[in-house]
C-alpha cells in the first residue's frame, strides 16, 4: 500500500507491506524504493511489516525541499516511524546510513536497531594513496561522481553505477533504464546533485549518541572507498563500545542489497531476530 505522508516542505512516499515488527528501508541518492525490490518480499515472508521509503526528492516523493542533508532525511525517517507506529529497525544505504544514524540518536525510543549498507556516515578525508593505487575502481568512481557534483552529469552518474554495481542483477538493464528515465527529469537530477554536495559530518557527530545495536555491511569492491572494510571499522569504532558489528561481502560494490541480496538477507534476518522480534521490541518512549 503506497502512502503519502505530508510534512513541512513536501510529501514522502512510503510503500507498506506485511505485518509484524516494523522495518524501515531507506535507499541511497539517485535511486528510489525500488532499490530494495529483492529484499522486501523476503522480509515480509519472514514476518515483518516493511515500510519502503522514497527519500525526499526521489521516486514518488515530492521535489523542491529546502535541504537534502542527512539531518533533513533523518527527520523524515522519524516522521515515517511515528506515522506508522514504531519502534522500527531502520535499514539505510549510502546517504541513508548516515541519516539513520541521526534518526537513532534523535529518537532512541523509536529506533530499535540500525543496519547501514555501504554507509556514508563519517566526514571523509581524501586518501591520495588509495586514489592513486586503486585506478580501476576507486579513482574511476570518484571521477564520475565529481562530474555529477559539478555539472549534474547524467552520463557521469550512469558510468558511476556501472562501476558501483560490479555484479549486475538479472534485471539490471531495465533497472538502469528506470534510473536514467527518472534522472532525465531536471528536478530529480537537481536533487541528486544537491545530495552529492552534502557532508556526512552531521551523521559522524552523532555516532557516539546512538544507543541501539548497529550492523554495518560493506561491499568489498565498493568504489567509494579505497578500503571499504577500513571505513566500516571506523564507523563501528565511533559507536559506543559493543553496539556495532561489521560484515564485508566480498565482490559486492556500493549496492550489496541489489547485487548480493541473499548474502545481505543472511546477515539481516538474524540481526532482526535479535533486536526486533515481537518479544524484543521496546515500548515507544519517544
Amino acid at each position: 500500500m503506497l502512502d503519502h505522508i505530508t510534512l513541512d516542505g513536501g510529501t514522502i512516499a512510503v510503500d507498506v507491506t506485511g505485518t509484524g515488527p516494523l522495518v524501515v528501508l531507506a535507499h541511497g541518492m539517485g535511486d528510489s524504493r525500488h532499490s530494495y525490490r529483492f529484499l522486501v518480499p523476503e522480509l515480509v515472508a519472514a514476518g515483518y511489516r516493511v515500510a519502503n521509503v522514497d527519500l525526499r526528492g526521489c521516486g514518488d516523493s515530492s521535489t523542491g525541499w529546502a535541504g537534502y542533508s542527512r539531518t533533513d532525511i533523518a527527520g523524515d525517517l522519524v516522521a515515517v516511524i511515528r506515522h506508522l507506529g514504531g519502534p522500527a529497525v531502520v535499514v539505510g544505504q549510502s546517504i541513508s546510513g548516515g541519516a539513520a544514524t541521526i534518526a537513532a540518536a534523535d529518537a532512541p525510543g523509536l529506533v530499535a536497531g540500525l543496519v547501514e549498507l555501504a554507509p556514508f556516515t563519517r566526514a571523509q578525508s581524501f586518501d591520495l594513496g588509495g586514489f592513486l593505487r586503486n585506478r580501476n575502481r576507486h579513482r574511476s568512481g570518484t571521477v564520475q561522481l565529481a562530474k555529477v557534483m559539478t555539472a549534474g552529469s547524467l552520463p557521469g552518474w550512469l558510468a558511476y553505477l556501472d562501476i558501483a554495481v560490479p555484479t549486475k542483477p538479472s534485471d539490471w538493464a531495465g533497472e538502469r533504464r528506470r534510473i536514467e528515465d527518472s534522472l532525465r527529469q531536471p528536478e530529480r537530477m537537481a536533487v541528486l546533485r544537491a545530495m552529492t554536495k552534502t557532508s556526512p559530518a552531521d551523521a559522524g557527530a552523532r555516532l557516539a549518541d546512538v544507543r541501539c545495536p548497529v550492523l554495518v555491511v560493506e561491499g568489498g569492491a565498493d568504489p567509494d572507498w579505497a578500503d571499504p572494510a577500513a571505513e566500516g571499522r571506523r564507523v563501528v569504532g565511533d559507536l559506543p563500545s559493543g553496539l556495532g558489528e561489521l560484515a564485508v561481502i566480498d565482490g559486492a560494490g556500493h549496492y550489496p542489497h541489489t547485487e548480493t541480496p541473499a548474502e545481505v538477507l543472511a546477515l539481516l534476518l538474524p540481526f532482526l531476530t535479535r533486536v526486533c522480534a515481537p518479544s524484543a521490541v521496546a515500548d515507544d518512549r519517544a
